[in-house]
């Protein structure tokens, strides 16, 4: 079984600058805030404490949760991939059967969807029911509203 999650370049970008940030930046910060609250006597009923406590906590985690993501990452390029069928990093535009509404979606790793600007989740309904079609198939989404109909009108790997 592959463990690797895909990602494109600018996914495993964005979580490099988070964990450098998190790394050099939060944690030195967070730590000088615990000795600043110890340096206040006792620790027992300091809300200060406890609160830089709490926030370094958060700051470990999600710093283990990028490694983690980035050791486990495939990192794609879409510009290099060359497929007659959408894949992961495909971005696609459909056009919705009943509104006749364009629209373009990027195929992208966990981390980097937006829906707002366009980007999926490769673990998305839309983008599941995406993969492997081609340009003039239609594919049907389970949404809250209920299913939404759509035609693949192109996609490319930019």
């Amino acid at each position: 079984m592959n463990d690797k999650m895909p990602m494109t370049v600018h996914g495993k970008n964005m979580l490099d600058q988070e964990l450098k940030r998190l790394t050099f930046e939060e944690r030195p910060r967070i730590i000088k805030a615990i000795e600043e609250a110890r340096a206040h006597g006792d620790i027992s009923e300091n809300a200060e404490y406890d609160a830089a406590k709490e926030r370094q906590s958060l700051i470990e985690g999600r710093i283990g949760d990028i490694q983690s993501k980035l050791a486990t990452a495939e990192v794609v390029d879409p510009k290099t991939i060359k497929s007659e069928k959408i894949v992961f990093g495909a971005t696609v535009e459909l056009v919705d059967i009943e509104t006749d509404e364009k629209v373009n979606y990027q195929i992208v790793g966990i981390d980097e969807s937006d829906v707002k600007l366009g980007k999926v989740s490769i673990l998305s309904p839309i983008a599941r029911a995406l993969i492997g079609k081609t340009k003039g198939d239609a594919i049907v989404v389970q949404s809250p509203k209920g299913d939404k109909e759509f035609e693949v009108l192109d996609f490319k790997f930019i």
